[in-house]
């Protein structure tokens, strides 16, 4: 009797080990396939390639989106995957949602939309929009549409440019909420 005791204790060790094992692998697992939801269908991480949307952000900055359930708001700025000329995605600031009018007062410098200048001192020093559109204005957004422009209006190849256009909400990947990196510029996007 007192050896078959013996044998039972390391058994037991052997079970409490692969059991507690299979718990953590569980756990592990279980976690990476929250994180990849997560990261896939409600917030990404961008790179931020390009001078167009400077003060706001900077070459290589990092950026977190937020996508799961984002209806487009004037003000956003969003990252759009694709346009009509331009291959790669871009972030860019909306400026007119479906409906609105936009129009450019160029020799002010001046963006209005319904007819009243837009107030974008929060971002941009008001009357900077000086460069020439490919399109003319006024411009009504068609349904389903976004009208865009860069921060940096002088670089910005945006809805004033052929190459972008008005732009389909089906392209928005999300709205950037945070500069994640680098850390020193770390704080929510306005």
């Amino acid at each position: 009797m007192a050896g078959s005791r013996y044998q039972e204790a390391p058994r037991k060790k052997i079970d409490s080990f692969t059991n507690s094992c299979y718990e953590w692998m569980e756990a592990l697992i279980t976690s990476l396939v929250v994180v990849v939801v997560v990261f896939t269908f409600i917030f990404r991480v961008v790179n931020v390639s390009g001078s167009s949307m400077l003060p706001t952000l900077e070459n290589n900055d990092r950026v977190l989106l937020s996508s799961l359930f984002y209806t487009p708001k004037q003000g956003d700025v969003v990252v759009i995957s694709r346009t009509v000329g331009l291959s790669k995605p871009i972030i860019k600031r909306i400026i007119a949602t479906e409906g609105q009018t936009v129009d450019i007062d160029f020799e002010k410098g001046i963006v209005l939309v319904d007819g009243e200048p837009l107030d974008e001192s929060a971002y941009i020093e008001n009357g900077i929009t000086t460069q020439y559109s490919d399109f003319t204005f006024p411009m009504e957004v068609p349904e389903g549409y976004v009208f865009v422009l860069g921060d940096n209006r002088p670089v910005s190849k945006d809805s004033r440019s052929k190459d972008v256009g008005m732009v389909d909400e089906r392209y928005i990947l999300g709205k950037a909420e945070w500069i994640v990196f680098p850390f020193d510029r770390f704080g929510k996007i306005e």
